[in-house]
C-alpha cells in the first residue's frame, strides 16, 4: 500500500490567540473593509505569539484508509497516535513577529508505546510529522502577500456572531513534486512545492479571533514524479491529487495567573484523495490538556488550561 504522507497537511498547531468575547453586528451595519479585517485578525494571532513562549497539549490523531468514493477501505486498518504537541517561537529579529513551529513527541501508537521499528515501518507513514508549520501563519504580515482575500460576509460559528472571509493563493499555478518520505518510512510518499489553495476562515465579529479555518486545493492538481521514482515504483510522470480538504476549529480554554480565556485548536479533520495508485486517507485529530509556558524574568512557569 502506498500512502501519501502529506506533511504539509497534517499540521495542526496550538495556535494561540487572544482573549475571547463577542457581540453581533447591528442589523444593516456596513461590512468592514476586508483588508482591515484581515490585518486585525493577524494582530490577534501575533499578540499571543509575542506573549506566550510555549504551548503544550495532547494531540490524538486517527487515520483511516478510504477509497476513491470516500468510503472506508476494508483492506486497510485505522491507526491512532497520541502525541505531546509543543508550539515554540523563533527568536524575533529587528522587531519582527516571531513565527510558531510545532514539534511532536509520540507517546502511544494504537494504545502501545512506540517501538524502534515504527521509525521506518510503512505503518508509520501517516503519523504526524515531528515538525510542522503553524496553520494560521498566513495571517501574519510576512505571509499575507502570498494570498488574496476576496470577500467578507456575516455569519455564525457555533453560538458566536462571526465574519466569514474567503481567501486563495495569490499564485494560482501549482508546482508540486512527489518525493519519498523524508523520515525514511518504506513505500511512503509526500509532495513538496507550492500547491494553490483556497478556503475561508471565520473570525469573531467583535474580538477578531479566528474561530474556524477551512482550506482545500483549488481543483484536481497534478503532482510531477521525478524519473528515479518513475523507474523505481513504475509511476506515471504525473499523479493527480483529487482533493485535499482540511477543517480546523477552535475552542475557548481558560488559564489562570494571569486569568484569561484563549481560543485554541479543538479539532482538525482532513481528507486526501488521489486519483491514482496512492492510498487516500481521512484524518481526524483532537487536542486537550493545554498548558502554557510564560516567560517571567529569568524563569518560566507552567499554567494549565482549565485550572
Amino acid at each position: 500500500m502506498r500512502r501519501p504522507h502529506g506533511s504539509h497537511r497534517v499540521v495542526v498547531a496550538a495556535a494561540a490567540l487572544a482573549a475571547c468575547g463577542w457581540i453581533g453586528l447591528a442589523a444593516g451595519a456596513p461590512e468592514p473593509e476586508i483588508g482591515a479585517l484581515v490585518a486585525r485578525a493577524g494582530e490577534r494571532v501575533a499578540a499571543y505569539y509575542q506573549r506566550a513562549q510555549q504551548l503544550v497539549c495532547i494531540e490524538r490523531s486517527t487515520v483511516v484508509p478510504i477509497q476513491k468514493d470516500w468510503s472506508p477501505d476494508v483492506g486497510g486498518f485505522a491507526r491512532t497516535v497520541e502525541s505531546e504537541l509543543r508550539v515554540e517561537l523563533d527568536a524575533s529579529q529587528d522587531g519582527e513577529i516571531p513565527e510558531a513551529h510545532v514539534t511532536r513527541e509520540i507517546r502511544r501508537i494504537n494504545g502501545r508505546e512506540p517501538r524502534p521499528r515504527d521509525l521506518k515501518d510503512r505503518s508509520g507513514c501517516t503519523d504526524p510529522t515531528p515538525v510542522s508549520p503553524e496553520p494560521l501563519a498566513f495571517l501574519l504580515p510576512s505571509h499575507r502577500e502570498e494570498y488574496t482575500f476576496t470577500s467578507v460576509r456575516q455569519g455564525h460559528e457555533g453560538n458566536r456572531a462571526a465574519l466569514v472571509i474567503d481567501f486563495g493563493s495569490a499564485q494560482h499555478k501549482s508546482r508540486a513534486q512527489l518525493i519519498e518520505d523524508e523520515r525514511g518510512h518504506d513505500d511512503c510518499f509526500d509532495w513538496k512545492g507550492p500547491i494553490a489553495v483556497s478556503g475561508r476562515f471565520w473570525i469573531d465579529a467583535s474580538s477578531y479571533d479566528v474561530l474556524r479555518l477551512d482550506r482545500h486545493v483549488s481543483g484536481p492538481t497534478d503532482v510531477s514524479v521525478p524519473p528515479p521514482l518513475q523507474r523505481k515504483y513504475r509511476f506515471d510522470p504525473w499523479l493527480t491529487l483529487e482533493r485535499d480538504d482540511v477543517s480546523l476549529r477552535y475552542k475557548p480554554v481558560a488559564f489562570t495567573n494571569p486569568d484569561e480565556t484563549v481560543l485554541l485548536p479543538e479539532s482538525f479533520e482532513s481528507t486526501t484523495v488521489f486519483r491514482t495508485s496512492l492510498q487516500s486517507i481521512r484524518t481526524t485529530q483532537s487536542f486537550s490538556d493545554y498548558k502554557r509556558f510564560l516567560t517571567q524574568g529569568s524563569f518560566r512557569v507552567i499554567k494549565r488550561g482549565g485550572q
